[in-house]
């Protein structure tokens, strides 16, 4: 799994970098093929003046897989709040690449249909 981290006008201190990478693995448990080295997670925090305190940080996680890329963003108050939100719109996107796309996830589905 290689995982890029670009920040722009924002800075993690070591405990939110240690907490990142921790949410980031979580994906891995979803599909094995996250893990593969032909995979690349891409993650953009970018912090903007607006008007709304509420969404000052936006985060971008891309998920780039074979024959696949998955994305979500976020906006919230803090990166991390935003890393969450992305994880959990990521999660239903990866476990449907896996129905759809593994060998394992294809046989469960064929398992599940009455001939």
């Amino acid at each position: 799994m290689n995982v890029q981290h670009f920040e722009k006008g924002l800075h993690y201190n070591d405990r939110d970098l240690l907490i990142l990478a921790r949410k980031i693995g979580k994906l891995a448990t979803y599909c094995r093929r996250v893990k593969d080295e032909a995979s690349l997670i891409r993650v953009e925090a970018e912090k903007r003046p607006t008007k709304k305190n509420s969404d000052q940080v936006k985060v971008m996680i891309t998920v780039d897989l074979p024959k696949k890329q998955l994305r979500a963003e976020s906006r919230r108050r803090s990166p991390v709040d935003a890393l969450d939100r992305c994880i959990e719109k990521l999660e239903p996107q990866i476990k449907r690449y896996k129905e759809t796309m593994t060998r394992a996830g294809r046989a469960k589905i064929s398992r599940k249909r009455p001939a």
